[in-house]
């Protein structure tokens, strides 16, 4: 590979068309190209993702980049190509041809940076391709997911601190807008990043109005205050670019709809839609300069839109972090911006249940653990068939899993298909002349397992890897290789995860369940305490954005743009039925006793 030989205030010109470097940039390049693993604690769009682009073109071997955002990868490739940097991403929208492509060009040494979402690490043959590179970075965006203590936790990103000493990467780099002093020391710890390459710029923005009018009095329900906001800054011309979110998909459609009955132009976008809808929705948002988007969280994350102008919150937000997440999208060109929160009491019911449904019952993990310890040594499981048989959410499956790999239970060998379909688009007689005997006779044992359907053929991969006397890689790369040549179309169902069982000399089993219990309990009393700190924000009698940077540990004096500093007074924070303030620790303290009955050992042993 092409390492440059220019100074990074060259290449910083050169490639990226910048004069200077942004508030702490430089001092994390620096320790990159030094060899040292960092962390970058950015506010939103303050340009984390040019802390590892531009090292990447000092740096000898490939860096690698692990994203939960496929738009962001898709964005962010298409720019560094534009630029001329050889780089390029690997996630579910691409086909068996791209992905080869991408793999050829990673055993050539063709590229400087390469995308994957953390679930590539569940590939063999991906882990297998890589730790066999040159290796020079390895950056981990929204590292924040590593830490059980944060307020995303993803369980794939648990994997990443192994994975890093496995491939012997020489530095890892951090990025995140949100994170506590608290999930910094635990990333820190993870990757043994030192305290002095921890570099953290500030999430103070001067230019945001930090606004609170929770739903108190009648007539102030979250509808009529927005309403009432939306249109005092359309009479005033000053409307711009706005972000409305909501909890519930069925509340992104109503409020998007009631907006739009009253002449904004307004459209919803969650998890729900199609990608195309949600791909025209976040298309129609970054062309236009007064687009309103009504949206769950699935919107804003890598949107690069600087004239965003507002950003309201119809329902509560379900944690500071991604409170201070959200409003960041606001104002990113410095000019005057609106953050609005809205909400009820009644919001903090839905989301406690939301971290409800992501604990499991004691005894319900117990099973989980028997049922996996009783499979074969080589088996295979479906996430949704447990997340049924054990009435468990799959993202908590997942998490099981997870952390039955770190305990050693357990090792992946990857995820797979069960099922195999496709529909001819040339009969076998044009097929396979074009093969040699030995070929020829594989593809008709082959195609002789698959069953007609009314368009459709499926086949049995036991029964194809019997008859041909395959190995299964061999029967589905024919397949794929029939695909390529325009022989058929592929299409696959059931996926399902590969694991193995190491032998054991002795396993505590009692010990390991009761483990995994304290450790749903813990993640259940983290996301409740976190919900009390946004009503705390609420209720908090005093400058709301001095509230909010002590939480990521930063002290200033009152801000002058918050609704307490600009009014003097504070809207408390009540229930929609009735005229009742909300204590801070309410809900906390009602979630705290429903933990005590579940998990009495769990919350007794200190931690």
């Amino acid at each position: 590979m092409t390492v440059l030989t220019s100074t990074p205030q060259e290449s910083l010109q050169q490639f990226f068309g910048f004069e200077d470097f942004l508030s702490g940039q430089e001092a994390v390049i620096s320790a990159v190209l030094a060899g040292r693993s960092a962390l970058a604690i950015f506010p939103t769009g303050q340009g984390k993702s040019l802390c590892y682009q531009l090292p990447a073109l000092h740096l000898p071997g490939l860096t690698l980049v692990v994203s939960p955002l496929m738009a962001l990868m898709k964005d962010q490739v298409d720019f560094l190509v534009g630029k001329g940097i050889t780089a390029a991403r690997l996630d579910s929208s691409l086909d068996f041809n791209q992905v080869t492509a991408v793999y050829d060009r990673l055993q050539q040494g063709d590229l400087k940076l390469l995308y994957v979402a953390p679930e590539r690490f569940a590939n063999e043959r991906f882990v297998g391709l890589i730790s066999r590179l040159q290796l020079s970075l390895l950056v981990i965006d929204e590292v924040h997911c590593i830490s059980e203590w944060g307020h995303n936790f993803r369980p794939d990103y648990l994997k990443l601190a192994e994975l890093a000493k496995t491939f012997a990467v020489p530095a890892v780099l951090g990025l995140t807008a949100t994170a506590t002093p608290k999930v910094a020391e635990d990333i820190r710890q993870s990757f043994a990043i030192a305290e002095a390459d921890c570099i953290q710029t500030g999430f103070y923005r001067p230019n945001l109005a930090l606004l609170f009018e929770p739903a108190g009095k009648p007539g102030n329900e979250p509808d009529k205050a927005l309403l009432r906001h939306l249109t005092e800054k359309k009479d005033s011309r000053s409307i711009g670019p706005s972000i409305v979110y909501v909890t519930l998909q069925q509340t992104a459609m109503e409020v998007a709809r009631m907006l739009a009955e009253a002449g904004f132009p307004a459209r919803p976008y969650h998890a729900g839609l199609k990608d195309e809808q949600r791909q025209e929705v976040q298309d129609w948002f970054m062309d236009s300069d007064e687009a309103i988007v009504v949206a769950t969280i699935a919107f804003g994350m890598g949107i690069d839109k600087s004239n965003i102008r507002a950003v309201y919150h119809y329902n509560l937000p379900k944690s500071l972090e991604n409170y201070a997440q959200e409003i960041g999208r606001a104002g990113r060109d410095g000019l005057p911006s609106t953050c609005l929160m809205l909400g009820n009491g009644d919001d903090l019911h839905v989301l406690e249940n939301f971290v409800y449904g992501d604990t499991p019952e004691p005894d319900h993990v117990q099973d989980f653990v028997d049922h996996i310890l009783n499979q074969e040594t080589v088996f295979s499981c479906s996430v949704y068939e447990l997340s049924g048989l054990f009435d468990m959410r799959p993202l908590v499956v997942k998490t099981l899993l997870t952390y039955l790999e770190l305990e050693g239970v357990l090792q992946s060998t990857g995820p797979f298909y069960s099922s195999y379909s496709f529909k001819p688009l040339r009969p076998s007689a044009e097929i396979l002349p074009r093969f040699d005997a030995d070929r020829q006779q594989f593809l008709k044992n082959l195609l002789s397992c698959a069953v007609k359907q009314k368009i459709w053929f499926t086949i049995d991969l036991d029964e194809a890897m019997q008859r041909t006397g395959s190995p299964r890689k061999r029967v589905i790369a024919a397949l794929d290789y029939l695909e390529q040549q325009g022989d058929l179309v592929l299409k696959v169902s059931g996926a399902r995860l590969g694991f193995r069982k190491p032998a054991h000399a002795q396993l505590d089993i009692g010990t390991l369940k009761q483990g995994l219990v304290e450790r749903f309990a813990q993640r259940e009393r983290s996301d409740l305490k976190r919900l009390g700190l946004v009503v705390e924000l609420i209720n908090h009698a005093g400058c709301k954005t001095e509230f909010l940077l002590r939480y990521f540990g930063e002290e200033r004096g009152g801000c002058g743009h918050c609704s307490f500093c600009l009014q003097g007074e504070n809207a408390l924070i009540r229930s929609r039925g009735n005229d009742e303030t909300i204590p801070e620790q309410q809900g906390l303290a009602e979630a705290l006793q429903r933990l005590r009955r579940q998990y009495p050992q769990a919350l007794s042993s200190p931690r």
